[in-house]
């Protein structure tokens, strides 16, 4: 079976899908103490990562079912790679910071990276048109503005005496982000003759 079999094949969509769930719900619940101290009007922009792979969920969804959902497409790819990395990042930041990280904080690590590759692997399937990129891009650069002008970031408080630089190194990968999902999802299928 070829790799872009394997990919389309309902039981890896299923299994995907599983994960996806149950990392969505655990990612919630890992926001519910910032959550309960956010005012209502930012709830929606906190729960970054979880997020993300909601939006993945309705993309599986709409493969497992054989149609697309170009809009969460766009969503889900530019948010996965972006949070994930982000994660990533973070936590080996901690690790530099403090010379340590507890097994949950690895575990973040793992499956951030996983989370940012998995909305790159689909990448062929996609349906997404400039307009949907346009609303990924609003979302992801409005949520950095609630996140890093009014405080509403992830919480890693042993970095909090580098805000500044995280918020701007978050804006930049949300530009990258952006820029990726435009080359491989929209540029490139251009580039490549209707058959």
């Amino acid at each position: 079976m070829n790799f872009t079999l394997l990919l389309r094949d309902k039981k890896v969509l299923f299994i995907l899908l599983v994960v996806n769930i149950i990392g969505s719900l655990y990612g919630f619940i890992w926001y519910g103490g910032q959550l309960s101290i956010t005012p209502n009007k930012y709830l929606i922009f906190v729960p970054d990562s979880p997020t993300a792979s909601l939006f993945f969920v309705f993309v599986l969804i709409g493969l497992i079912l054989r149609t697309n959902l170009p809009l969460f497409e766009a969503l889900a790819i530019v948010t996965l790679f972006k949070y994930g990395i982000w994660a990533v990042v973070m936590n080996v930041l901690v690790l530099i910071e403090i010379g340590y990280l507890d097994w949950s904080s690895y575990m973040l690590i793992f499956s951030h990276g996983a989370m940012a590759i998995q909305g790159l692997l689909y990448k062929s399937f996609y349906k997404i048109k400039g307009w949907h990129l346009v609303v990924a891009a609003i979302w992801t650069l409005h949520n950095d503005v609630i996140d890093y002008l009014f405080n509403m970031m992830p919480r890693y408080s042993v970095l909090d005496n580098y805000i500044p630089q995280i918020g701007y190194f978050t804006f930049w990968l949300s530009v990258i982000s952006i820029g990726i999902t435009y080359f491989l999802c929209i540029r490139k299928k251009k580039a490549i003759p209707e058959i």
